[in-house]
Formats: C-alpha cells, sequence, structure tokens
C-alpha cells in the first residue's frame, strides 16, 4: 500500500517523535517536542498534527494520556524518506580496522569479530555469514591410502574450504601411484570450477576419470550447499532493552529467531535476495508481515565480499526503535573493510579471473 503523503510539518514532526521515541522508549509528548526543538508552533498545533498522523497510521497512542509512539508503518516512513544515513566517527572507524587487519589472515576469526563489533556500535545483535564462493573452485587434491582398496580423498578449494570421502578402488594401489593421480589432477584442474571442469572428464582414463568424475561431484554438492552457520552476538545485552526486558512475548521471539539457525538463514536469504549487491543495504521492519517472531524487531541487511566470487551477509537485529542512520552507517563500514580482506583472499582467483 502506497504511502499517504505527508505535509512538510508532518513530516518534520514524524521524524523528531522517532528521533525522541528511539533515545527514550517513551511515549512523545507533543509539550516534549515544543520544548526540546524550539518549535515555532503550539503544543495544541502539535497534537492535532499528531492526531492526524495517527489517523494516517504512523502513530499510536499507548494511553488515553500518554504521548505516541511510531508504529510499523512510522518506521518505514523514516527510514524510506526521512533518514540521514550517519557517519562513525573517525576514531571509531580507526579502532575497528585495526581490530580487523590484526584477523586478516585468519578468516575463522572475522565473523566473531565483525558479529561483536556490530553489536557494541549499534546496541543491538551482529550477525554474519561467512564469505563462500559463488562457485566452486579447484586448488588441490590428495589421494590418501588407508587400508587395502580404501583410500581417503581430500579436496581443497580455494578460500580453504575442505571436502572429504572415503571411496574404494578397483583394485588396490600404493601410495605412490595414488601420489601421481593427484598430481596429474592437479596439473588439469588447478583453478576450475566444476563446470570448467566437466569437459576435462572424457579426455581422462582410469583411475584418474574416476576420480576426477567424484570431485566434480563433490564441487557441484557444494556449491548447492544451504547458507552457512550464522554467527550472532550481542542477545544478552539485547535483551535488556525496554521492548524485551519483561520477559514476554517479544523477548521469546527475539531469542527464538537468534537462537534458530534455520529461521535466521530463511530471514537473511530472503532479506538478501538475488537483487540486492555488495554495499546495499536491506531494512526489514516488524517482520514485514512474514515473520511473527520479528514483529517487535527490525533487521538491517547487506551483502560482503566480491560480487559474482565469494561474497556472505552482514547484519543487526534489534527492536524497532532502532537508531537506523548509525546502523546503516557501521553496517556500510564494516562491510567495506570485510569486502577488501575477502578480495585479498582471493585475490589469486579474482586475477585469472580478469
Amino acid at each position: 500500500m502506497e504511502a499517504a503523503k505527508l505535509t512538510n510539518r508532518q513530516a518534520m514532526l514524524l521524524g523528531l517523535i522517532v528521533q525522541e521515541h528511539v533515545r527514550t522508549a517513551t511515549p512523545i509528548a507533543s509539550r516534549v517536542l515544543v520544548e526540546s526543538y524550539h518549535l515555532d508552533i503550539s503544543s495544541a498545533t502539535v497534537r492535532n498534527e499528531m492526531a492526524h498522523l495517527e489517523e494516517l497510521g504512523y502513530l499510536l497512542q499507548p494511553h488515553t494520556s500518554a504521548g505516541r509512539v511510531p508504529t510499523e508503518q512510522g518506521f518505514r516512513y523514516f527510514v524510506e524518506r526521512l533518514m540521514e544515513e550517519q557517519t562513525l566517527p573517525l576514531a571509531e572507524r580507526r579502532k575497528i580496522a585495526h581490530q580487523f587487519h590484526q584477523t586478516r589472515e585468519h578468516m575463522e576469526q572475522w565473523m566473531p569479530l565483525a558479529a561483536s563489533v556490530l553489536a557494541r556500535a549499534t546496541h543491538g545483535a551482529g550477525i554474519i555469514t561467512a564469505p563462500r564462493a559463488v562457485w566452486a573452485t579447484y586448488k588441490h587434491l590428495e589421494l590418501i591410502g588407508t587400508h587395502g582398496r580404501a583410500v581417503l580423498l581430500v579436496l581443497v578449494l580455494e578460500g580453504g574450504a575442505v571436502e572429504q570421502q572415503l571411496l574404494s578402488l578397483p583394485q588396490i594401489m600404493p601410495q605412490s601411484a595414488l601420489s601421481e593421480v593427484a598430481d596429474r589432477l592437479n596439473q588439469i584442474c588447478s583453478g576450475l570450477t566444476a563446470e570448467q571442469l566437466k569437459p576435462q572428464l572424457q579426455f581422462l582414463t582410469s583411475p584418474e576419470a574416476d576420480i576426477a568424475q567424484l570431485v566434480f561431484s563433490l564441487m557441484e554438492a557444494t556449491e548447492d550447499t544451504l547458507a552457512d552457520s550464522v554467527y550472532q552476538y550481542g542477545l544478552s545485552r539485547l535483551l535488556r532493552e525496554p521492548e524485551f526486558a519483561d520477559g514476554d512475548t517479544e523477548s521469546a521471539g527475539l531469542i527464538r529467531v537468534l537462537e534458530e539457525q534455520s529461521l535466521l538463514q530463511a530471514v537473511i536469504a530472503d532479506g538478501l535476495g538475488p537483487s540486492v549487491g555488495v554495499g546495499n543495504v536491506r531494512v526489514l521492519i516488524g517482520g514485514e508481515g512474514r515473520w511473527d517472531a520479528l514483529s517487535a524487531c527490525s533487521v538491517v541487511l547487506t551483502r560482503y565480499g566480491v560480487a559474482n566470487y565469494a561474497t556472505g551477509a552482514l547484519g543487526v537485529l534489534g527492536p524497532m526503535r532502532m537508531a537506523y542512520g548509525r546502523t546503516i552507517s557501521a553496517l556500510r563500514f564494516v562491510s567495506d573493510v570485510l569486502s577488501e580482506m575477502v578480495y585479498e583472499m582471493y585475490q589469486s582467483g579474482l586475477e585469472e579471473m580478469t
């Protein structure tokens, strides 16, 4: 449904109400707006405008004598039309960049660090998935004889992913022969994707052909793998926010989202569809009518990495009363830092592509 058009004054008041509600977590009265922002209109005029905004669905009055709070529709109007994106202070950016610089060579440390950095910067829960190559790319193969005809196949892909499978050969092969087969396949297949590897199969003879076919199947399965595990940090602090502090339905929904990997993966997959590129930001407010567990929450998501090569998801989950401008700025900055690190990790493959 298209948002109702607001006058300049109504839009200004809605923006101020959102700002104050984000800061105080309480209903906002007309008098507070007039006094805090030195408005040149009376409290009565502000109340009339607030009543009109309530009729349009942008505000809600929790109690008869209380002020008003933004609705889901009000927050959405603010994010889409009124919000000014902020820039993280230079000192904060330098601190974050330094923390990541210390982990450049250790991808396993990126995820917990990014989640904790986002949680502290936004007072929400930071969420992230590891960067995953769009296409599985062959890097190295080892064949290790174990017992009799049994052989352990160890396939290493670009980016560090390792696939292992135990196979049984038609006949016993000494380790020297297994190593020769692995060396030949490494020469032929290094740097190839599954799609590029498939045509090479017709030129191979047994046993290389049989092992290469298994490698091809493993690489295809890797490309079809579901979303990776989601790292998250900040749930305990988030539960102390006023919206969730009472331990009621809202807090139960929040806990469910962060603890159920499948649900969080579904939210990320839906929020970051194919049209959302690296660096673009998607804001999901109040569950968007699809996830009841998120009815009191907002999720801000983006991608990081190298488009069409290797990307991961990055996000912040928090109350609907979120400081959206700062959250988006923090996400963009962390995304930029991680994207540079992903590029460096996959640099050799990217240079070959160009």
